[in-house]
């Protein structure tokens, strides 16, 4: 038996590079995959409605014998993500794990950045792993309360940019920043439902990365390869997982690290006993952080 057989998984962005490899690595295992794509290009604009990405997946699926439907709706959509998740219910049975990957980029210096730049990403990573989240949370809520058998899996997708930051991507990098502390409150809140929650920030040689300069090393395995993250998104969302949450995993290539989240550094406590005050911390500073001439950057 496959780890996932008879689990139903919802893939957001699955039909490129990281959902793709995702989705793929799901149905091996013998999950059920909903394949939802908006099939857009990396800046999020409408690309050739002919050629569905999703669809695609979808055959790859059906080839290696798996089941698996495609969803074009935007992650966007709180109506449409609540339809996702009650439509993919009632046509497999169940639901038993999300994976949220959709997202573009629209990368500018920040006092070139527009409001649409900074909001439609914000949109589409941000609000959109929400709208997910919370529907399908709200059905194992619902589940739970009647009294059925919960292993909801939920694994989102953060990024280098969301967890110490990145030039030109002053909407990007919050926002996958945000996404980690939703994982988490997510992770805090539903383990009494019996539900885990956790985050995935992948390096891999995608359209994405392809933009900031990183791209396929060599031939053979490749270390960039978005399949290499594949299996830990397939072990997260499986029975085994129950007792892993709120956890942050970085991947790169060969190796899975776990990312902890933010720790008390150098400290500097006031000779009074009271506040500090502002004549004070000129010293302060220097002792928390040593001489600091061309200015400090915390990373």
């Amino acid at each position: 038996m496959g780890l996932l057989d008879g689990r139903v998984v919802i893939v957001t962005g699955a039909g490129r590079g990281l959902g793709r490899e995702h989705a793929l690595e799901l149905a091996r295992h013998g999950a059920t995959v909903v394949v939802n794509d908006l099939n857009v290009s990396l800046r999020g604009d409408a690309e050739d409605p002919g050629a569905s990405p999703a669809e695609e997946v979808v055959e790859l699926i059906n080839e290696m014998g798996g089941t698996a439907m495609t969803n074009g709706d935007s992650v966007t959509d709180w109506d449409a993500m609540e339809r996702l998740v009650r439509s993919t219910v009632e046509r497999f049975g169940d639901l038993h794990a999300v994976v949220n990957n959709a997202g573009f980029l629209r990368d500018r210096m920040l006092t070139s950045m527009s409001e649409a730049d900074f909001d439609s990403v914000i949109n589409v990573h941000l609000k959109g792993t929400f709208n997910l989240v919370r529907h399908a949370c709200g059905y194992w809520r619902e589940q739970g309360k009647a009294g059925m058998k919960v292993t909801g899996r939920i694994v989102s997708t953060t990024s280098g940019a969301g967890l110490w930051g990145n030039v030109g991507q002053a909407n990007y990098a919050p926002a996958k920043a945000a996404i980690a502390m939703l994982s988490v409150v997510t992770a805090l809140e539903m383990e009494r439902y019996g539900v885990t929650s956790n985050c995935l920030s992948p390096i891999a040689a995608t359209r994405m990365l392809a933009s900031i300069g990183m791209d396929v090393e060599n031939p053979g395995w490749d270390r960039l390869d978005p399949a290499n993250a594949s299996p830990v998104v397939a072990w997260l969302c499986s029975e085994e997982a129950g007792w892993v949450t709120g956890q942050i995993f970085r991947v790169d290539g060969n190796t899975v690290m776990n990312v902890q989240g933010y720790s008390i550094g150098a400290t500097y406590e006031s000779k009074s006993g009271e506040a500090v005050t502002v004549e004070e911390l000129t010293t302060g500073m220097r002792k928390m952080f040593g001489s600091f001439p061309q200015g400090l950057i915390i990373r």
